[in-house]
């Protein structure tokens, strides 16, 4: 049986020591919760431009890696797999959540979303020659997912990572590669959102391959419902940050492929600002009273079998004290009237919406930011 223990040879154990090494030096750079850090306005700034761009990023990116989606979509069609596994950490890992609906249909067999750390440490042996392994890293460097891939290698299953950085380890030691083509000078936006449509990409190949080219043809839609997308959830959403400038707790949910969405929210919000943000599945909000009097929350809910569950959701947060906010898709009628605000988004099948709904999501992390430097700056002149 593989382990972590027994797993890695020589080689692979240094392999590992250099990227956390690396990993340790490059936490000391990160900025400070100072309301007023230089450096973290300079990334927060740097991030709108980059959150604007993404519909363009998504179509470059499918461009630039159309031979290798083929490529890879028969590898993956042609295989005997019995499990996928998409091994991240942060962004990463909500990607993998936010495709596994996509990839499950289109494959057949279970995708499972899990921590780089837990597939390395606690779940090599149910790794094998039938799994396949999805490494994904924007630097390529993350010790855990390097170490997940290694592991992966020792049990021989087959490894296709997606990583922003040519020649990092991750594209060195993998398999195969599909290549993000994202910057990354503000906080993480496209680079995710890219590296989701490559593998909403490639589940729509392997479907197409098998006679059913529905998926791709959805997918073909999507850049422009992005750009849409984005205009109409910009001035909802600054509104609603500018509201909850002075909240220290700021809650996100989502159910599906969109609890991916939820924990994207939460992540901008915990780097772009200075304060705490949560993200909490749909069904679990109900459990132990979550959300507290005067804590905001986003619903991140495209219209579908989440819609009832949610209801019951901004019933609850009113009972609570909070206030709620809610995404769905154009023509849902189920929070008029009970929500806050209803942000309205085009629709779009389920397991492709995370593409939409990581957007409302990523700009309430960057507005959140901007309210409080502002509320920061105007502190600081007395």
């Amino acid at each position: 049986m593989i382990s972590w223990t027994n797993a890695l040879d020589e080689r692979q154990h240094a392999v590992l020591a250099r990227t956390a090494a690396a990993e340790r030096a490059a936490a000391q750079t990160l900025p400070t919760d100072d309301p007023l850090d230089t450096e973290r306005r300079r990334r927060v700034r740097a991030t709108r431009g980059e959150l604007f761009a993404q519909p363009d990023v998504v179509r470059r990116n499918w461009e630039r890696n159309e031979a290798a989606l083929a490529v890879a979509a028969r590898t993956v069609a042609e295989r005997d797999l019995e499990r996928v596994f998409l091994a991240g950490a942060g962004d990463s890992l909500a990607v993998g959540a936010a495709a596994r609906l996509a990839l499950e249909t289109a494959l057949g067999v279970p995708c499972e979303p899990v921590p780089s750390y837990e597939l390395a440490r606690y779940l090599a042996h149910d790794v094998g020659p039938r799994s396949l392994v999805v490494p994904m890293s924007s630097s390529g460097e993350t010790t855990a997912t390097v170490e997940a891939l290694l592991v992966a290698q020792a049990a021989g299953a087959p490894t296709l990572a997606l990583t922003n950085t040519p020649g990092s380890t991750l594209h060195r030691e993998s398999n195969a590669t599909l290549l993000v083509d994202a910057t990354r000078v503000g906080w993480p936006t496209q680079s995710s959102t890219a590296a989701l449509a490559l593998l909403l990409r490639l589940a729509a190949l392997v479907e197409a391959g098998r006679g059913s080219p529905d998926a791709l043809a959805a997918l073909d839609t999507v850049p422009a419902l992005m750009a849409e997308a984005i205009t109409a959830a910009d001035p909802v959403v600054e509104r609603v940050a500018r509201q909850e400038a002075a909240a220290r707790m700021y809650l996100f949910a989502g159910a599906g492929p969109n609890w991916a969405s939820a924990q994207v929210g939460a992540a901008k919000v915990k780097e772009c600002s200075p304060d705490h943000a949560l993200a909490v599945q749909l069904e679990e909000y109900h459990h132990y009273n979550t959300q507290k009097a005067g804590e905001p929350l986003w619903l991140l809910v495209p219209g579908g079998p989440a819609v009832a569950r949610a209801v019951d959701t901004v019933r609850e947060a009113r009972r609570s004290g909070g206030s709620v906010y809610v995404a769905t898709c154009a023509g849902e009628r189920a929070f008029d009237g009970i929500a806050d605000a209803v942000l309205a988004l085009p629709a779009l099948p389920e397991a492709l919406s995370p593409l939409l709904y990581f957007l409302p999501a990523q700009l309430m992390g960057y507005h959140v930011a901007a309210a409080k430097f502002a509320a920061a700056e105007a502190y600081s002149r007395g």
